[in-house]
């Protein structure tokens, strides 16, 4: 899944911390436990000299394996001899060895040139972090999404606020569920308070702890940070072209809200048709009517809105009162 190049290097950059603590603090136990109980000094050298002449076997030509099992067995031995000293004297039998937080790719991150799945988690909750910076993430789930705030009166179009939601949170988790390269972008229509954005950061926590990568951020932060990354080498934004565009699951949030102007739209554009072409799953919220929209903005974003999204209207009052 394509995590921003940052994200990647800061997860590389916290396994080899964790890696690099788990052997030193082993180090530091293993030299005061040599120190204390001179048989283990003694096994460890053996084990050291043991270690150096099965490395010089591999230059040989001659038929070594006798040797290299002879070998391994003598190194089996005094692990064991090793073992029953440590527990005769209080220590656990792997006090010698690192501890490492993952012991199966002993926190290097890959096994066989693939990522770890200690890996895979890391670059989840990394995921989380970035998203809850700007959104709070943890609180906005489809559990604690109730549909109970919404009127069950209907309105004058005949729509019911409550069935509305109830469809679509319904629809909005089946997407979630089944969220790939290939699902369809959203936009969703309606006033203030009514969980667009909540069922957006909703979609955003299934698919992140799928091991999709997600951007969120408002139209006018996006906006500004581009147009920042663009004009300055020295700044260092919050979204960037590289992760709008790339992305697996981009939530564009508030359409609408960002500054009026040529350069806005002309951004706006650039992120709906980069990620139509690339088949790059988007979310757009807005507060506009789907009219308000085609009078706000030119037929080459209205156009691909109006095709290439599923519109998803939201109904009723601000349900923000009635909670």
């Amino acid at each position: 899944m394509p995590y921003s190049n940052e994200m990647y290097r800061n997860a590389e950059k916290i396994i080899k911390q964790r890696r690099d603590n788990a052997i030193m603090i082993a180090e530091n136990r293993s030299e005061k436990i040599r120190k204390e109980l001179p048989e283990i000094n003694e096994i460890q050298i053996q084990l050291s000299n043991i270690g150096m002449e099965v490395s010089r076997l591999f230059f040989c030509k001659d038929d070594v394996q006798s040797k290299v099992k002879e070998l391994k067995e003598k190194s089996t031995a005094l692990i064991e001899k090793r073992s029953a000293i440590l527990e005769k004297n209080g220590y656990n039998k792997n006090d010698m060895s690192p501890d490492f937080s993952c012991p199966v790719c002993e926190d290097r991150g890959f096994i066989g040139g693939r990522l770890c799945a200690c890996h895979k988690e890391l670059l989840k909750e990394l995921m989380k972090k970035e998203v809850s910076t700007f959104a709070p993430l943890e609180k906005c789930t489809f559990d604690t999404f109730k549909t109970e705030y919404y009127s069950t009166a209907p309105l004058n179009n005949s729509v019911i606020p409550r069935e509305r939601a109830e469809k679509i949170y319904d629809a909005t988790m089946r997407y979630a569920q089944n969220f790939g390269k290939n699902s369809k972008n959203l936009i969703f229509l309606g006033a203030t308070g009514l969980g667009k954005t909540h069922l957006s950061l909703a979609i955003a926590n299934v698919v992140i702890n799928r091991g999709f990568s997600v951007c969120y951020g408002t139209s006018q932060n996006i906006c500004e940070d581009l147009r920042t990354e663009m004009l300055s080498f020295e700044a260092k934004p919050n979204y960037t072209k590289e992760k709008v565009l790339e992305c697996d699951l981009l939530i564009l949030d508030d359409l609408g809200t960002e500054i009026e102007g040529k350069y806005s739209v002309a951004v706006i554009y650039n992120i709906i048709n980069t990620r139509v072409l690339s088949g790059k799953p988007t979310i757009i919220s807005t507060n506009y009517e789907w009219d308000e929209l085609l009078d706000k903005y030119d037929q080459r974003i209205t156009s691909r809105l109006n095709g290439e999204y599923t519109v998803m209207q939201f109904f009723g009052k601000d349900i923000r009162n009635n909670k």
